[in-house]
């Protein structure tokens, strides 16, 4: 009877030192955002129309992790004054610096350590940003992130990217060179992708990315809600003719609890052509 008594506390105390040694369970909320360039001829959906409630939804929702495309320098700047318990990174397209759209990424600075991150474009030379690659129209860049969860003591690694609307070469070559670069900069750790990437779930470069072994959070998620598209060109689109081309995509030790499509408005107007797409991940 002693021996088993023994026994027992040995496996208790043997449990206890193991839960000891391991990382805590963390969630983390990511959102991806294509706010909409501020473009004159947006009339009553420009910007300047549109920022405070952009920035009110974002901060309703509260996301640990957001990706944002079409920012440019003076909307980046609205939502900086606006959202100040963000860390913003990211730099224009067009020269490496303030010309041209972001692929902005906002993190919650009580949230995470910022380890290392940085900028590459899209493109053949993809240490040279502001260039055009393969058949696209556009400029294209990847700005991504190393982030030590404060919370947990984990590290995660963040890309946010927008593909090309018109190449389709440069759709599917952006996919498979995001691959390679994830390999390179993240290794074994959990990542996270956010974009709009300009096609849908069975497009070319969404397919490229599933089979390269990235995870669909609106495909994996325990539980989806709200629509199944987030492009409406500030309602222009007819509900039954709208397509989903915002993801999220997850690698290596992350699960998707939760996903959904918000497709709030205020009274007045639109947050954006497109609707933001939301995911609470477990790391």
């Amino acid at each position: 009877m002693k021996n088993v008594f023994i026994n027992s506390v040995l496996v208790v105390f043997a449990l206890l030192v193991a839960s000891c040694g391991r990382q805590p369970e963390a969630k983390v909320e990511v959102m991806s955002f294509n706010i909409r360039l501020d473009h004159v001829a947006d009339s009553m959906n420009n910007w300047k129309y549109r920022k405070d409630h952009a920035a009110q939804m974002i901060a309703y929702y509260a996301p640990d992790i957001i990706g944002m495309q079409e920012v440019v320098k003076n909307q980046l700047d609205d939502l900086k004054e606006r959202l100040p318990q963000y860390t913003a990174l990211g730099v224009g397209r067009a020269d490496g610096k303030e010309k041209g759209e972001y692929c902005s990424l906002f993190c919650k600075t009580d949230r995470f350590e910022l380890l290392k991150s940085g900028n590459f474009g899209l493109s053949e030379t993809p240490d040279s940003i502001g260039k055009k690659g393969w058949d696209a129209a556009c400029e294209r860049i990847v700005t991504w992130a190393v982030l030590k969860d404060k919370v947990s003591g984990r590290e995660i690694a963040a890309f946010n990217t927008h593909f090309d609307h018109v190449g389709k070469v440069a759709r599917r070559e952006s996919a498979v060179l995001i691959l390679e670069k994830i390999k390179q900069m993240a290794g074994d750790l959990p990542v996270i992708v956010t974009g709009d990437f300009n096609g849908t779930v069975d497009s070319e470069p969404v397919t490229v990315l599933t089979e390269g072994g990235m995870k669909n959070a609106c495909v994996t998620a325990k539980v989806a809600y709200g629509p199944t598209w987030s492009f409406h060109d500030f309602g222009r689109i007819p509900v039954e003719k709208r397509r989903l081309i915002d993801f999220i995509f997850i690698k290596g030790a992350v699960e998707v609890e939760r996903y959904r499509t918000i497709d709030d408005k205020p009274d007045k107007g639109y947050l954006s052509d497109h609707a933001p797409v939301m995911a609470i991940l477990k790391l």
